[in-house]
């Protein structure tokens, strides 16, 4: 295949308004010097009113020219020709502007390894390349956007500004780079514009649904800047400053959020108002009685057309709202990023633009009396929703749920909403409250990101549909499918079975929808991956945009409380009779569900009592606090065990209700070693036993049954003693080392304190945070995601040659008869197909 089959087709589109020479020398260098294999070039004629087409056409007959019969504009010609290309990129490119070779492979080559930035914006210099025209991108808080550094000599402009590529908000028109499925998405360019921010309001959409736009300086282009514009306007005729005043003003009317709205646009139209005047040089006084009565004047008041513009750009601008509130509400619909996510974009939101002394004077006077400082400073909105219950008595997941709450509402405002009845949380700086299904809607209308755990997609199934743009972060930690090949043991063999695969499409179900993924450790992260890559999204687009797939899925363990526990009140010893201050206790912290295996634990019990008189086993809960959690017959079988053997009240105690979350590490730091015993199994080679983060917060030794990840952490980092499954013995000669061996336990105490830093909540939930910052839907979610690069159909002798392959190819695997059934085969799927055309 040659090089070029293998690159994007990129449509060239060159808008040309009575300047046909400037159009000429465009297409030569087109033609002549650009080193990419595969382009289309198009000229839009805007209705000139002379022989321009004629001269382009005798220059260029293999151009393809469109003809409009009116003048568009820049954007309408711009958008007529986007109707007529064909590429899979369009280049936008001013007939006054020149390419260096290397300007569409470069921009090609960003798109390609990029696949979240949807535009690329070139280096625009001047015509002989000395001084600058496009190497950065700002927008005042009033909706004016500006070129950085714009008619400075290239030399003073410092190297970082514009040889370095980088995120801005939006490319220049003369010279700029767009997916072709994401500028059809968008509705291409908006042509009440005309001219002028056309390309500020496109970048400012893009980033608004969470494409990117990048600067990339190896994508050079030369610019006669306004040439165009001089040609058929004077600077002093009003009309640009028209355009520009009026457009700022459709621009931030259209993108802003609700809330920075509210507040900005009354500052701007008023500093608009002011800027007229200032640019007339009006008296503002000229009609105030408090300067005093004189003689009675009706003369009309000479007034500049620069001056005029910016009242007459006020008026048509409300003229254009109803048409742009139909677009603001789309716009509104389809953003997942904030106000606040966009700043660094606008580079110097407060920027007056203006030298002039009395609007500057105005300018500042607004600024501070609508607070315009702090109004792009709006938190994000970031609703977290769990499956259990939230109240004193937390199990995991309610637990991960309320910190992961916690954490991020340190920068964002949090709700945490429970699907779950029992909703009794305690005191919290955020937002708690329970919702039915019915009554998530409003929760997630409101937010910007919604973080979710368990079965609750499938709560809301307003998140699962095709057009939701909300960002979605799936916290995977719990494999529940895994879970339920033990739990349901019990079950008749076809509900079992029914179960799974029900579990498993609510699990792929997320898989489909994220745009973010949450594990508990590196080996839950390789199984992800691989549910991933099987439910088809790990696929290249997502692959290109990350190798590493670290954007796509983090590993978020579950974490511990970056505070040291202490007393703050009675603990087992004091609680369960039987229980003195000198004996040594194991504790086993949290519920006991059929995948662990206590039934080993009490027989090891039973061995090291026979020694060891003062050793005492306590179980922390064993009626989980929430109440949709069905009891577990391994629950009753141990204390079963546990009576038939004598231990019960004696060395083994059961705890029969959950402590409550803030009263865990009284408990915890009565006990002298932690415990947990698991049967060997798929669940345990992927669970993560949160229960043994409790025992590193609480500076307790761990034994631990064999292959888990907290098994690999115990036997690396020497935390503790790990036992084969099942073995009795090993399992009360390790108890027996943790509770007795001075030294040892010295030893892993020492060892725990630098571990339990690493699961602190702020540390295990920052790959979280880091996404909450700077949220984006996945690369295969952003709108208007397409293929770049697509295969040729087949044509001609290509497809006689296909042909005469597939018969030899029939013929060798079964001759004649293997012929006729492929070639029947392949009559009834074009006769099916051209029946549902019809």
């Amino acid at each position: 295949m040659s090089q070029g089959a293998t690159q994007p087709l990129v449509s060239v589109i060159v808008v040309n308004f009575r300047g046909a020479e400037d159009t000429v020398t465009c297409l030569r260098a087109l033609t002549t010097e650009l080193d990419y294999p595969r382009l289309q070039l198009i000229v839009v004629e805007n209705a000139s009113g002379r022989d321009d087409a004629a001269t382009i056409r005798a220059a260029f007959p293999q151009v393809k020219l469109i003809e409009s019969a009116e003048n568009l504009g820049f954007a309408g010609g711009c958008n007529l020709g986007a109707k007529h290309a064909t590429g899979t990129v369009l280049a936008f490119l001013n007939n006054d502007a020149r390419p260096a070779p290397g300007w569409v492979t470069a921009a090609v080559a960003e798109l390609r390894a990029e696949p979240t930035v949807a535009a690329v914006a070139s280096k625009v210099v001047d015509w002989d390349g000395t001084g600058t025209d496009f190497v950065d991108g700002g927008l005042t808080w009033f909706g004016m956007g500006y070129k950085r550094h714009a008619g400075s000599p290239l030399a003073d402009v410092p190297a970082a500004e514009h040889e370095l590529a980088k995120d801005v908000l939006f490319a220049t028109g003369s010279a700029m780079f767009v997916r072709a499925g994401v500028f059809a998405e968008l509705g291409g360019f908006d042509e009440r514009f005309f001219m002028f921010y056309e390309d500020v309001d496109l970048g400012w959409r893009l980033n608004l649904r969470g494409w990117r736009v990048r600067y990339v300086p190896e994508s050079l282009a030369y610019h006669r800047h306004h040439g165009t514009m001089s040609s058929v306007d004077a600077p002093d005729s009003g009309r640009e400053t028209f355009l520009l005043e009026r457009n700022a003003l459709a621009a931030l009317y259209k993108n802003l959020s609700d809330e920075t709205l509210t507040k900005v646009l009354p500052a701007a139209l008023a500093l608009a108002v002011r800027r007229a005047t200032a640019r007339g040089e009006l008296d503002a006084t000229q009609l105030d009685l408090q300067r005093g009565v004189g003689p009675i004047e009706t003369d009309a008041v000479p007034i500049a057309r620069t001056a005029l513009a910016g009242f007459l750009a006020i008026d048509q601008f409300v003229e254009l709202m109803p048409s742009l509130a139909e677009s603001r509400a789309v716009e509104q619909a389809a953003r997942v990023r904030t106000d606040a996510d966009l700043i660094p974009l606008l580079r110097k939101a407060l920027e007056p633009a203006y030298p002039l002394p009395r609007y500057l004077a105005a300018h500042e006077i607004l600024v501070k009396a609508f607070g315009i400082e702090g109004v792009f400073g709006t938190r994000r909105k970031v609703l977290v929703i769990t499956g259990d219950a939230i109240t004193e008595r937390m199990a995991g997941p309610a637990i991960r749920a309320w910190n992961i709450a916690s954490t991020l509402a340190a920068e964002h405002e949090v709700h945490l909403v429970t699907v779950n009845p029992l909703a009794e949380p305690p005191a919290a700086p955020f937002r708690v409250s329970a919702a039915s299904r019915r009554e998530l809607v409003a929760p997630i209308d409101w937010a910007d990101i919604v973080v979710l755990q368990g079965h609750v997609l499938e709560l809301a199934p307003v998140l699962k549909k095709e057009h939701s743009r909300k960002i979605v972060v799936c916290d995977l930690y719990d494999p529940m499918h895994l879970e339920l090949l033990e739990q349901g043991k019990g079950v008749a063999d076809d509900k079992r079975a029914l179960d799974l695969i029900g579990v498993t499409k609510v699990l792929d179900a997320q898989l489909e929808r994220g745009d973010f993924f949450l594990c508990a450790s590196e080996r839950q992260r390789h199984f992800w991956l691989g549910h991933l890559a099987a439910n088809g999204r790990l696929s290249p687009r997502l692959y290109d945009a990350d190798p590493t797939t670290q954007s796509l899925l983090a590993v978020v363990p579950f974490g511990l409380s970056s505070e040291a526990p202490r007393h703050t009140g009675p603990g087992l010893r004091a609680t369960l009779a039987g229980i003195g201050e000198t004996d040594h206790v194991v504790l086993w912290a949290g519920g006991v569900y059929s995948w662990f295996d206590p039934l080993t634990l009490i027989r090891a019990i039973e061995k090291l009592s026979e020694r060891r008189g003062d050793v005492r086993l306590v179980f922390l809960g064993m009626k989980h606090p929430n109440p949709e959690v069905a009891e577990m017959d391994i629950g009753t079988k141990t204390m079963r065990l546990s009576e038939s053997l004598g231990l019960t009240d004696k060395h083994v105690f059961f705890n029969e209700h959950w402590v409550p979350y803030e009263e865990r590490q009284n408990w915890l730091l009565d006990a002298d070693c932690g415990v947990t015993t698991h049967f060997e199994h798929v669940e345990t080679t992927f669970a993560f036993r949160t229960r043994v983060l409790d025992y590193l917060w609480a500076g307790l030794p761990i034994v631990t049954t064999d292959g888990d990840a907290f098994a690999d952490l115990v036997r690396t980092e020497k935390l503790g003693v790990v036992v084969p499954a099942e073995d009795v013995d090993a399992l009360a000669e390790a108890l027996e080392r943790s509770l007795y061996d001075t030294e040892f336990i010295k030893a892993c105490t020492e060892r725990i304190a630098v571990v339990a830093q690493r699961y602190a909540w702020p540390t295990a939930l920052a790959p979280l945070v880091e996404f909450c910052r700077n949220p984006r839907p996945a690369a295969d979610r952003l709108p208007g995601s397409t293929d770049l690069v697509v295969t040729d159909p087949l044509r001609g002798k290509e497809v006689l040659r296909r042909d005469v392959d597939l018969i030899r190819e029939y013929l060798a695997d079964g001759g004649p008869k293997e012929l006729v059934r492929r070639v029947g085969g392949r009559v009834l799927k074009v006769a099916r197909q051209r029946m549902r055309r019809g």
